[in-house]
């Protein structure tokens, strides 16, 4: 468990986020778990479990009880607040103030095209799934002691219908 660099909510900051998320991240906090840490424990990636505390992915039944016993949670009061279904994207307005997600609309914004074009050549007329989708972050350090963030999309290529 790290207690360095922990993720923790300002509920001030995000006005939407659902009931689950202030009581995922008081338990986050009071353990010192890391997403890496929970993540692990719960057999989820860490960005993932951060959706869930997010309230941008949906639990499921197994989520549920893993993070009550691992949070130390009420299982019933977390089965009340996880069942439903998410509210994704309305957690952050546009465009995002926060520098960190602000650089990725940022990236997507200056390199959107870039990627449709070299994505169009490769697999033809179609769109990238965000539903059928995994992502993983990993920090690389250069041989000049350079931090580097490496995030990772993964997702299934979804060609256009003719019709």
């Amino acid at each position: 468990m790290s207690h360095l660099n922990l993720a923790t909510l300002d509920t001030s900051q995000h006005p939407y986020l659902p009931a689950s998320s202030q009581t995922l991240f008081a338990a986050k906090a009071k353990r010192k778990f890391t997403f890496e840490d929970i993540s692990k424990q719960i057999g989820r990636n860490e960005v993932a479990t951060a959706a869930i505390f997010y309230g941008q992915a949906k639990a499921s039944a197994e989520d549920i009880a893993n993070l009550a016993k691992v949070l130390d949670i009420p299982l019933k009061l977390l089965e009340e607040q996880l069942s439903g279904f998410p509210d994704r994207g309305r957690s952050v307005e546009m465009p995002p103030k926060e520098p960190l997600i602000y650089r990725l609309y940022e990236i997507v914004q200056n390199y959107g095209y870039a990627y449709k074009a070299v994505l169009n050549e490769k697999f033809g007329d179609g769109i990238m799934s965000a539903i059928s989708f995994s992502t993983k972050v990993e920090k690389e350090t250069d041989a000049d002691g350079n931090n580097w963030a490496v995030i990772t999309l993964r997702g299934k290529w979804l060609p256009f219908s003719r019709f």
